[in-house]
């Protein structure tokens, strides 16, 4: 199984990273008791002066100038003269502006140095370390970006079931994929708990693990809840390669079939896998109506392969007679001679004795033959059924070479031998019967000339 896509996560939270400081300083006004609260409050807010220069950078965002945004935001950061709040929002905007610039190296360094601002307030600092983790994974900084995240679930008391799956989508970049069954399994669990709907591409990943895992049963779970969900032609397919896996053959026509019914199988290679099927499944009918259908419409290609297998089809329906046009198809294709053997067999079980006896000649010339003593038990009887003994007698006698047909191939001598004596016999009595009828019109003959 190849991998599912290759996950990219987009950053979802940056927008929330600007709602954090954006108010500015007022005067107080508030008495000497209250001092310590006051500067409290100032220490968390920023000045006007900054305020209204990032939110003119943000408009040059707004206006896709990101060069000038960064100048003026670089222009502003200088941390001898704002307080570390201050700092924050100025670096949490220039991160803000590289992101939106595609400069996702720049936007990692940036929101470092904003991790590293030691009064950084607890929910900024949550908001940042998952940002960075999403960056992280969009630079392919795998590992680092894991160990990011699993600093992020430390801080986070109540995640989302996208971080969940974030952190599969990691572990799935750093090929452990056994690790990912876990997270994603909490992802769904959190999801219903706060009753958000378990996406199918989260089902897809966990099916992908346990795939890797070779936990075949988890994945024919899997592809039922994905059918029952999303019904597609990907799913019956990925439950049919489950049920081989786990050995269960005689549900896999199932599969196929479903997927049939609902006119999901479209490749020549599925139609051909869904005519094997019916034929293990010992309904051959299915399977030559099918191949037949689909050659026609040109789905199939008419090759030797797919007339052998229509002709199968139709000989163990017992439809010899539709067998043979794919017999013969086939046979024209061949270079060796067993498909004009099996022609040569369906000619005689349709009774045509002459064409019997040309694809047997055929399948004997062109060679190759597993058993070539069959063919010439089946000449025989052809030959036998033309009334020409002699030939069918050689037939049979080349047949007895063979231990295994020699039993076989004497008695049809014998049947012969007892046909052609018989048939003397009855020549003799024809014969004998003239010569008395010739007497007697003689001696009639002669009494009417004596009167």
């Amino acid at each position: 199984m190849n991998r599912p896509y290759n996950p990219t996560t987009a950053i979802v939270l940056l927008a929330g990273l600007l709602a954090f400081g954006t108010g500015h300083a007022q005067g107080s006004g508030k008495a000497d008791a209250d001092t310590d609260k006051t500067k409290t409050k100032q220490a968390q807010a920023v000045s006007k002066e900054v305020y209204e220069r990032i939110q003119k950078a943000q408009e040059l965002v707004d206006e896709k100038d990101y060069s000038g945004a960064i100048r003026l935001l670089n222009s502003l950061y200088n941390p001898d003269k704002l307080t570390e709040y201050e700092q924050a929002n100025v670096l949490n905007y220039i991160g803000f502006t590289y992101y939106s610039m595609d400069d996702i190296d720049n936007a990692i360094r940036t929101y470092e140095r904003m991790l590293a601002i030691p009064s950084l307030e607890p929910q900024m600092a949550k908001q940042t370390t998952l940002t960075m983790a999403q960056l992280l994974t969009m630079d392919e900084q795998y590992a680092k970006a894991l160990s990011v995240l699993d600093r992020w679930f430390v801080l986070e008391t109540n995640p989302q079931p996208e971080q969940f799956i974030l952190k599969a989508q990691i572990l799935y970049n750093l090929d452990r994929f056994r690790d990912m069954i876990e997270p994603i399994e909490t992802a769904m669990k959190v999801a219903r708990e706060k009753d958000k709907p378990v996406k199918e591409d989260w089902w897809n990943l966990l099916n992908f693990a346990y795939f890797q895992d070779e936990n075949y049963r988890k994945v024919r779970d899997i592809q039922k809840i994905l059918l029952q969900n999303w019904p597609k032609a990907r799913y019956w397919k990925s439950l049919a390669g489950a049920y081989t896996e786990l050995g269960e053959d005689e549900k896999l026509i199932y599969a196929y079939d479903a997927a049939h019914t609902q006119g999901m199988l479209v490749k020549e290679a599925e139609f051909v896998t869904m005519a094997q099927l019916y034929l293990q499944a010992e309904v051959p009918y299915k399977a030559a109506t099918l191949l037949q259908e689909k050659m026609d419409a040109g789905i199939v290609a008419r090759s030797e392969k797919n007339y052998r297998l229509l002709s199968q089809s139709w000989m163990l329906s017992m439809e010899d007679e539709k067998a043979i046009p794919a017999l013969k198809a086939a046979a024209g294709l061949a270079d060796n001679g067993e498909l004009d053997q099996r022609l040569a067999n369906s000619y005689l079980n349709v009774g045509e004795y002459g064409d019997c006896v040309s694809s047997a000649n055929t399948a004997i010339r062109k060679g190759g033959l597993k058993n070539p003593d069959s063919i010439q038990i089946t000449l025989g009887m052809c030959q036998y059924n033309l009334r020409r003994y002699a030939d069918a007698k050689k037939a049979f006698r080349n047949a007895a070479k063979v231990p295994r047909s020699q039993r076989t191939a004497r008695q049809w001598i014998k049947v012969i031998d007892a046909e052609i004596e018989r048939n003397r016999q009855i020549r003799l009595a024809e014969e004998a019967a003239r010569k008395k009828r010739q007497e007697l019109e003689a001696k009639r003959s002669a009494a009417r000339a004596q009167h």
